[in-house]
């Protein structure tokens, strides 16, 4: 499962090199998420997902930033920060692979067997009319062989995002 993961992100920054992307402009957007923590092992549980993505006028070339919290029902916590790229399939689906780092603390949870952390992952998401999404994300956490000890884990989250301006308009 790994594998592919890592060879769908590589597919998909092949796509988005060759410029067959459309390009939207995309505000910033506040995403909220729940969904499974350790989905593929043994110590699965809840998890719930915080982050800000910046608007279009904030991307490093191809790449938007954001920034998260995660935190699952048995007590563990990630704070990253990442990037990730926006790609639209017509006018409603927009398919966004990503890539984090960030500090992992495991409180009563799986231990990931060290403090740094990566993510990555996809998004597959639907894009309403006021520019708000819904979607599936899929990510595994590990931290890349830092420690002797990585045995990794896997989410999958059902994700809203909401333009950030219409959070405060009325």
């Amino acid at each position: 499962m790994r594998k592919l993961l890592k060879v769908a992100i590589a597919a998909m920054s092949v796509i988005v090199a060759s410029g067959s992307t459309l390009r939207a402009e995309e505000p910033a957007f506040l995403s909220l998420g729940a969904g499974v923590y350790d989905l593929l092992d043994n110590e699965t549980t809840a998890e719930a997902r915080a982050e800000y993505r910046f608007s279009e006028e904030h991307k490093l070339w191809l790449f938007t930033p954001f920034v998260g919290l995660m935190a699952t029902a048995e007590g563990a916590t990630y704070g990253y920060g990442g990037i990730g790229v926006d790609i639209f399939f017509g006018k409603r689906w927009v398919l966004t692979p990503n890539f984090a780092v960030g500090l992992y603390g495991n409180g009563d949870g799986k231990d990931l067997g060290y403090p740094v952390e990566f993510r990555s992952g996809l998004e597959l998401a639907y894009r309403f009319d006021d520019y708000s999404r819904l979607g599936l994300t899929f990510h595994h956490i590990s931290n890349a062989s830092l420690d002797d000890q990585n045995p990794g884990t896997e989410s999958l989250m059902l994700m809203y995002s909401i333009p950030f301006d219409k959070i405060f308009s009325n």
